[in-house]
């Protein structure tokens, strides 16, 4: 028993020596963690040791709803060209913070103008200015309105301009790299409509009429590099022009919204007396995707994996995934991933890998 008693009186003696030298030496250890979280997080080049490929980060995963997660964006670096689809509010902040190469930025493309998908285009148009250390106004491609609305942040933004042209100096804020110039897309109606809307070396972008009716037009994307592919939904419904573009892609990223999960919440907002509210969720049921519908459209397109994102109604928790997907399983046999902001998801050219990583 004196043993056990001596080995308790050391372990009690360790701690307190422990919790005395954490208390004398708390500063210094936390300057210590910082300056390896910032080596970790700034002093690096976060593309250094990519493959040669198409690299998608999912840098906004989620919807209108408050969460966690921020706005639809997915930012994709193809070779050395990387461009954005969407900017969602929050979502430009995680895309820095997830290393991705702006200063490489050739263009921003929107889907749709829905505020949740473009309410991060001011703080787009200054990283892109700034960080990405532009010469010139980043090119801005979307439906009919793009260019009233990016008119409008350049607008909102002009007198920020000033502050940081007058603050920085004109070397690192080139006055005429700031704001953004407008190119409208048109594509004829139809069930199955696409068209290319860029074309580079070995890059080629397509995009693709979708349904998110009475939100008209609708985009979406299609990426392809070298013998990589992937596709991007947008907001839509089941669409099979989307499939038909989307044949034999590599990897699908599509919206999706649970309709019974979103009862759930009409449910309550009623109960609650929050009439304006519920009937918001009552109406957003009939233009989203489910879950099930992405994996069909996944499993007819050929896709190898999907990721879902655009994720209605949000998902505090992981352990309500499987609530969310209910029968996607079914639908589609490949790799199914419910999205999360900062993933990185990697397509080396010259093969068919598929990987996931933590960006942050």
């Amino acid at each position: 028993m004196n043993w056990v008693i001596r080995v308790a009186i050391g372990l009690a003696v360790l701690v307190v020596l422990a919790i005395v030298a954490f208390q004398m030496f708390r500063v210094q250890l936390a300057e210590r963690a910082f300056e390896a979280a910032v080596e970790r997080n700034m002093g690096r080049n976060a593309i250094a040791d990519l493959d040669d490929g198409l690299h998608v980060y999912l840098c906004g995963t989620g919807s209108p709803f408050p969460s966690n997660r921020a706005g639809p964006c997915i930012g994709v670096l193809a070779g050395d060209q990387s461009f954005i689809f969407d900017a969602g509010s929050g979502s430009i902040r995680n895309l820095m913070q997830m290393g991705f190469p702006i200063e490489r930025l050739e263009a921003a493309y929107l889907t749709h103008l829905h505020s949740d998908h473009i309410d991060g285009m001011g703080e787009l148009l200054l990283q892109a200015w700034i960080a990405g250390g532009r010469s010139e106004p980043l090119p801005v491609i979307g439906p009919a309105g793009t260019e009233r609305v990016l008119n409008a942040f350049v607008e909102a933004y002009e007198i920020d301009r000033g502050y940081r042209i007058a603050h920085h100096g004109t070397e690192v804020a080139i006055p005429s790299g700031f704001g953004g110039v407008a190119e409208e897309i048109t594509l004829p109606l139809g069930p199955s409509v696409s068209k290319t809307a860029y074309q580079d070396g070995d890059v080629t972008i397509t995009v693709i009429r979708v349904d998110h009716a009475p939100i008209e037009p609708a985009f979406a994307y299609r990426v392809d590099y070298k013998d990589r592919s992937i596709s991007l939904s947008g907001d839509t419904i089941y669409h099979s022009g989307f499939v038909a573009a989307s044949e034999g892609v590599d990897l699908m990223l599509h919206e999706a919204l649970d309709p019974e999960m979103t009862k759930v919440l009409q449910d309550a907002l009623t109960r609650a007396d929050r009439p304006r509210t519920a009937t918001i969720m009552h109406d957003i049921l009939d233009y989203h995707a489910t879950p099930e519908d992405g994996a069909r459209a996944a499993a007819e397109a050929g896709a190898q994996d999907l990721v879902y994102y655009h994720i209605v109604p949000p998902l505090p928790v992981r352990a309500l995934n499987a609530v969310w997907l209910g029968d996607a399983a079914d639908q589609f046999d490949g790799k199914i991933t419910v999205g999360e902001d900062g993933t990185l998801v990697s397509l080396p050219a010259g093969g068919n890998a598929i990987q996931y990583s933590r960006a942050y």
